[in-house]
């Protein structure tokens, strides 16, 4: 069972199962831990109004029920159950923005592509991409100059594959590795900015920019020292104020390359702003957070919590728009996290899923139209036995053996029975 608790009734020995922003905007490196002692109860008292704990995992609040502690887990025999448990109603509310009708948009994009056709004509370029701005933030950290016409360039092809299909550059963007973190995250939140502006209608220039700042967000964290940049451990509180100066020093550096829009440093400036004014440099709230802003804090958060970091896993593509929801009018401006889960889907590419047959399979392409019904590809049978040659299926077209609609029946975890999604996404080649 879990309850929603109120951060001044935390003690020693309760399990932090999940806080009430992300995790990346407090030093806790570990998305879930047990209270140690008063220094955890006052860190978490200093960013956090509410937590969730977790009591198979850690104590109980030793007072008794109030209205400030929620179960999260009470018996609801009633056919209404989704309105009482927390949990359930946030993953309904999750499957209708998923499902939602668009947002009027000044520009409406086709796929020109397949995805297989897509993915041959970009590889290239996201491989030189990649390569380009682990150069740049080398030299940042050298204190060379950037050459902002060639990263111009490669963002300008970024963005021509995503109009033509982004569910091409959104496969690439799940090749993860701890070992190059930075670069890697850089151009998956590119990728993900543009995404999204393609979902909203951006057009082409609008779109460049975008993504110019999308690439360059975190270049200030070239400035930070490696023992904390790269510290394995929970960061102290001085560690991580020096931390989050990485968002000034990179504003400053880009502040002085010719050429760069000052709507891209926005993203720079703005990438851990808070909606509700909570978050850093400036603590800007609402409105005040530029467009560009909120859409780099939402697309920085939602890679930063979806990938493996050698202190934690990540949570699953499903797992984390979830959280986000959540997070909501506190953390994100609505609209556009509503927006972004409808551009991802609720199973985004990369999700690994049963469906209702009980086979196991691995979601590879989006349904704009109906979002619920993505291209998947089936890996284990109902049997849990391995197909020997995994297929595509559309599940909005394609029926189960006795003539059934096929559907997912719930997102499993990265890893379940030993699997690696990304090891069957088309930018491998294995799908038939």
């Amino acid at each position: 069972m879990r309850k929603k608790l109120e951060v001044q009734f935390l003690e020693q020995g309760m399990y932090i199962y999940e806080l009430d922003r992300p995790w990346i905007d407090t030093p806790f490196l570990f998305q879930g831990f047990e209270i140690r002692d008063d220094e955890d109860i006052q860190k978490l008292q200093q960013y956090c109004k509410y937590v969730f704990i977790d009591l198979e995992q850690g104590k109980d609040v030793s007072v008794p029920r109030s209205p400030n502690i929620t179960y999260l887990a009470d018996a609801e025999p009633s056919a209404t159950k989704r309105d009482h448990d927390p949990e359930k109603k946030i993953e309904f509310e999750l499957l209708k923005q998923a499902a939602g009708p668009h947002a009027e948009r000044k520009q409406t994009y086709h796929d020109q592509t397949t995805v297989e056709e897509e993915v041959d004509r970009i590889r290239n370029t996201h491989n030189e991409t990649h390569a380009l701005i682990q150069n740049i933030l080398e030299d940042v950290r050298l204190g060379k100059s950037i050459n902002s016409d060639k990263a111009k360039q490669a963002v300008s092809k970024i963005a021509n594959s995503v109009i033509s299909n982004p569910d091409a550059l959104t496969c690439f963007s799940q090749l993860k590795s701890k070992d190059v973190y930075t670069a890697e995250h850089s151009m998956r939140v590119c990728i993900l900015a543009l995404v999204l502006g393609r979902h909203l209608g951006f057009e082409e220039t609008a779109l460049n920019i975008l993504g110019i700042g999308a690439l360059l967000h975190d270049v200030g964290k070239m400035k930070i020292p490696s023992e904390v940049l790269n510290k394995p451990d929970e960061l102290n509180d001085q560690e991580f104020e020096v931390m989050k100066k990485h968002v000034p020093y990179g504003v400053n550096i880009l502040e002085r390359i010719k050429g760069i829009p000052q709507a891209s440093i926005e993203i720079a400036r703005c990438h851990h702003e808070r909606y509700d004014g909570s978050g850093y440099m400036s603590g800007l709230s609402g409105d005040k957070i530029s467009q560009f802003g909120q859409i780099g804090a939402i697309v920085d958060c939602y890679d930063a919590i979806t990938s493996d970091r050698i202190y934690r896993l990540g949570m699953s593509p499903h797992a984390a728009l979830k959280n986000m929801y959540e997070w909501r009018k506190s953390s994100f401006e609505p609209f556009l996290l509503e927006q972004f889960i409808q551009c991802m889907g609720i199973y985004p590419i990369g999700s690994l899923v049963e469906l209702n047959t009980g086979e196991i399979a691995v979601v590879v392409t989006m349904n704009r139209r109906r979002r619920l019904k993505p291209k998947v590809v089936l890996v284990l049978k109902s049997n849990n036995l391995p197909y020997e040659i995994p297929a595509t299926i559309d599940l909005s077209i394609q029926t189960t053996r006795d003539g059934r609609p096929y559907e997912i029946s719930t997102v499993l975890e990265p890893g379940t029975y030993g699997i690696n999604p990304v090891n069957f996404l088309p930018i491998h080649g294995m799908v038939s």
